[in-house]
C-alpha cells in the first residue's frame, strides 16, 4: 500500500535542501521501485517466473563468491 510522503519545510529552510530532503525520505520509503513494480500488471506466471531466475541468479552470484 502506498502512503503519502508529507514534508515540512522548517524554520529558513530553502527550497533546495527540502528537495533534497523529499527525494532522500522516498528514496528510503521505496515509494518509487514501488511504482515501477505496481505499472504495469503481470500474471503470476510471470510473476512466479521472474522471481524464481532472482532467486536462481542470486545463488549462482553467492556460489561464485564462494569459490573464491
Amino acid at each position: 500500500m502506498l502512503v503519502a510522503t508529507v514534508m515540512k519545510a522548517n524554520e529558513g529552510e530553502s527550497f533546495d535542501s527540502l528537495l533534497k530532503r523529499f527525494n532522500r525520505k522516498v528514496q528510503q520509503d521505496g515509494i518509487l521501485s514501488e511504482v515501477r513494480r505496481r505499472g504495469r500488471y503481470q500474471k503470476p506466471l510471470t510473476r512466479r517466473a521472474r522471481k524464481d531466475a532472482a532467486s536462481r541468479r542470486q545463488a549462482n552470484k553467492a556460489a561464485r563468491a564462494n569459490k573464491r
